[in-house]
């Protein structure tokens, strides 16, 4: 299946449909515990948290200070970058090693009680729509404030990791999180997805709580890399980046080929288990900022398939 994003799309009041595919089965995720208390919406300077990273090893967590986010320390080091499995597609080539600096990840996707803090500080607009899949009220709704917020534009994700402190991940930096320094199809290794390990292929019908299958998570510790919401990266979408891409850590293209396509990674609770690979490279229309204000080429894509997290630099 090509990978430009499936299910609802909320472009300028338009909506389109499309289909995923492919099975999974095992045992029910386990729900975790998170606080809905959150610590004051006052955002600070760049890496409010930031501890010294000579100190810190591998998948070690601390918490931000703006929004309570749960951040892994991921170390510098070399991994293999791209589709390296039967079922990789033509802009997952060629694999490649690929350096990359140390950096913190948001341990899970955003939530909506962590996105409402920015709304509420006036540095982020709300989601396109209140409501997901199948609930007629979700963002605004305290029974969901620990899922990942979904439709928000590229525009808003990047805004919201300013303000946190932080920023949106390199597609890089994205895909090491998830794979680790091995060549892994899926966060947990190479067995094929269940429903225990993830939430895909329609198995909910919907976003679950984050950190819901802690038998999903990466070989650093980072949760729902595969499913539940596909996420926002920084990076411009060019299917032939991997041709000629910096083995240093690279940022992706200068600037846009056509469309305004940012890349989106992880697949969602629609997805088959191929779309949830981590070497899967998705994109949509992130929106243009020169453009007329919310018009349809400004405003780009929102969908309840897609949500995002953030990292630091130290």
């Amino acid at each position: 299946m090509k990978k430009l994003i499936p299910i609802i799309f909320v472009i300028a009041g338009l909506v389109l449909f499309a289909t995923a595919c492919s099975i999974g089965g095992g045992a029910d995720p386990t729900p975790m515990s998170f606080s809905t208390a959150y610590p004051t919406n006052t955002a600070v300077g760049l890496n409010p948290t930031a501890q010294s990273s000579g100190n810190a090893n591998a998948g070690d967590e601390r918490t931000s200070s703006v929004d309570g986010m749960t951040q892994i320390y991921i170390p510098e080091g070399t991994f293999r970058m791209g589709g390296m499995d039967a079922h990789g597609q033509a802009d997952e080539q060629p694999p490649h090693p690929v350096t990359i600096k140390a950096f913190w990840i948001d341990k899970t996707e955003v939530t909506n009680a962590m996105y409402m803090l920015c709304v509420q500080a006036g540095a982020c607009e709300p989601p396109r729509l209140f409501n997901s899949q199948t609930r007629d009220t979700y963002f605004n709704n305290p029974d969901f404030n620990n899922y990942p917020v979904v439709l928000v534009r590229w525009q808003d994700a990047d805004n919201y990791c300013t303000w946190a402190g932080r920023r949106l991940p390199y597609e890089a930096e994205w895909e090491r999180a998830a794979r680790g320094d091995d060549f892994r199809t899926w966060p947990w290794g190479d067995d094929r997805p269940d429903t225990g390990r993830a939430n895909y292929n329609y198995s909910v019908r919907d976003t679950t709580q984050v950190g819901s299958y802690p038998a999903g998570a990466s070989p650093f510790g980072v949760l729902d890399m595969s499913g539940n919401a596909w996420e926002w990266v920084s990076d411009w979408f060019d299917p032939n980046y991997y041709l000629n891409a910096p083995v240093i850590n690279p940022a992706g293209p200068l600037s846009p080929l056509t469309g305004n396509r940012k890349v989106i990674r992880g697949g969602s609770w629609q997805d088959g288990e191929y779309d949830i690979r981590v070497a899967n490279r998705g994109f949509t229309d992130g929106g243009d900022e020169k453009a007329t204000v919310n018009s349809e080429k400004y405003n780009g894509t929102s969908s309840n398939a897609i949500g995002f997290r953030c990292v630091s630099d130290n």
